[in-house]
């Protein structure tokens, strides 16, 4: 956007009170001047708030108007693989929300997350501990691959914003795509979106191309569906 008045990311620490007590995870933000939404990024279950792929999709975002917010979830930042318990991700969220309206009162919130990080924000909203204008999943784990018959879709139709599914066609957390079609129809508000040929990262098979560009390439398909509902 031409003549916008732009910040780079900076690092930022966002307090979680976990029944063990308050940790502080980490995030990189980057404000905009002009913007009218803030879309957080959660990370999925393998990766933490710096890989490629969400800071490829965060500055891609950022270009389109959007300031944004990727973050660490605690098991992330605590150096381990294997997420945690889900409350506490949802709890993460929470304070993802709250950080955001002190930083940035007055701008809606989109809550966004790979695979993983998506599921959580969905989980957060379900039970009330966001309010968020609405939500995008980027590959949402409809199953464990190859595991259909557990599917985690009971919680979704109990999210009144509106959801955003990007799923690539070729992503084995989707098959058959007959199962996730039927929980999109279940939501209240949900769009659908296949990414021809992509697998659950939305990379081609035959296609080597580096995660950030990948990623940047899904930014536009959300700015325009945040802008339709904004």
């Amino acid at each position: 956007m031409s003549g916008a008045v732009t910040e780079p990311e900076t690092a930022v620490a966002i307090q979680v009170v976990l029944p063990a007590g308050r940790v502080e995870v980490s995030g990189a933000w980057a404000a905009r001047g002009d913007a009218t939404a803030v879309v957080a990024i959660a990370h999925g279950a393998g990766a933490g708030y710096a890989h490629p792929f969400l800071s490829g999709f965060a500055r891609a975002l950022h270009d389109e108007g959007f300031a944004t917010l990727r973050f660490n979830f605690p098991y992330s930042e605590a150096g381990r693989r294997m997420p945690g318990p889900a409350a506490h991700a949802v709890t993460t969220w929470g304070a993802v929300e709250a950080w955001i309206a002190e930083r940035a009162p007055g701008l809606a919130l989109w809550a966004t997350g790979k695979s993983y990080g998506g599921r959580m924000a969905s989980m957060a909203a379900a039970e009330g501990a966001i309010r968020p204008a609405g939500l995008v999943y980027l590959g949402y784990p409809l199953h464990p691959p190859g595991e259909p018959a557990k599917a985690r879709v009971a919680h979704l139709p109990d999210i009144a914003p509106p959801q955003l599914f990007l799923e690539g066609t070729n992503d084995p957390f989707v098959a058959p795509h007959e199962q996730l079609e039927e929980a999109v129809a279940s939501c209240q508000d949900a769009t659908l979106r296949w990414i021809e040929g992509g697998g659950h990262s939305f990379e081609v098979k035959g296609r080597k191309r580096p995660a950030d560009e990948i990623a940047g390439d899904l930014a536009p398909i959300v700015a325009e569906w945040i802008r339709d509902r904004g």
